[in-house]
């Protein structure tokens, strides 16, 4: 839900990552950007839908757009969890992190695109 998405970056600092329904229904229904951090051979090998891919490796977090709130995933957390600091120490309030990352959506049942 767009508004858990917006409790979470409203709310405590310390609420960084999305629960797998909220993203679920905010990502497919494109109330969030979502923001796959994985290399671009591991996007190609299969992504969440309506994802964009921007490597960790050429991270830059005032490249990511600002119109919506942002979810960044990776494979299983820990880069989107960089990249979800970085973005932080750049000023950006409006982006959070789906810690499960792609593994974990999958493992729930999400489709993948490729």
């Amino acid at each position: 839900m767009f508004s858990k998405i917006m409790a979470a970056l409203k709310g405590s600092s310390s609420i960084t990552a999305l629960e797998h329904d909220a993203f679920v229904e905010a990502a497919l229904k494109g109330h969030c950007h979502v923001i796959d951090v994985r290399e671009p051979h591991e996007y190609s090998n299969g992504h969440i839908p309506h994802a964009k891919n921007h490597p960790l490796s050429a991270f830059d977090p005032h490249q990511l757009p600002n119109d919506k709130p942002v979810v960044l995933v990776c494979q299983a957390g820990g880069r989107s969890a960089r990249a979800l600091q970085a973005s932080h120490m750049a000023g950006r309030s409006d982006v959070i992190h789906y810690a499960p990352g792609t593994a974990g959506w999958i493992a729930q049942g999400g489709e993948v695109h490729h």
